[in-house]
């Protein structure tokens, strides 16, 4: 089975559990995410990291919501494992790193954690909170920064229920265009 459709089948399969305390499921919310990076005119890179920023969640066995029972599932850094199978750090970094942008976001921008889901603030406790002076600094010299900001601003707008986006199909040519040659 090739990786585009290993995917595929990840996201129509076994993307229908509970997001965390969110009215969406794991495949609306994904499908919102990559569709708000495509509006935005993202690259395919950011569109696939979109698309699949939260697959580290489908692929560990701790259940649907693990922050919920207290626990830190890292998703990012089992999603990170995962894609850099397949993709380049145009992909798995902005998706190792939309948690550390959602603490930056939270220590950077006033207005920012009033704008998180209840999910988000239970499972920001369990990241570490907002990120200090020192760590601003450190992420901000990361080379994917800029872009695992853009990822998290979509993932926190990836949350409305009943909105209608294009099927898994649609993003598959993202992640095709996306892969490690």
């Amino acid at each position: 089975m090739s990786i585009t459709t290993n995917i595929q089948a990840l996201l129509e399969g076994r993307a229908e559990g509970r997001y965390g305390l969110s009215l969406v499921n794991q495949q609306q919310h994904a499908l919102q995410a990559a569709w708000l990076a495509e509006r935005d005119g993202g690259s395919d890179a950011l569109v696939a990291a979109a698309l699949l920023h939260d697959v580290g969640h489908l692929v560990h066995d701790l259940g649907e919501d693990p922050a919920d029972a207290g626990i830190d599932d890292k998703h990012e850094e089992l999603g990170h494992i995962w894609l850099a199978q397949h993709f380049g750090p145009d992909v798995t970094e902005p998706v190792r790193l939309h948690v550390a942008a959602k603490r930056y976001l939270c220590a950077t921008e006033a207005d920012y954690f009033g704008k998180l889901s209840a999910d988000s603030i239970k499972s920001l406790a369990l990241q570490g909170g907002p990120m200090s002076a020192a760590e601003v600094a450190t992420f901000e010299a990361l080379p994917q920064w800029r872009e695992a900001v853009r990822l998290r601003r979509y993932d926190e707008q990836a949350k409305v229920k009943g909105l209608a986006t294009p099927p898994v199909a649609h993003f598959m040519a993202y992640v095709a265009r996306a892969l490690r040659a």
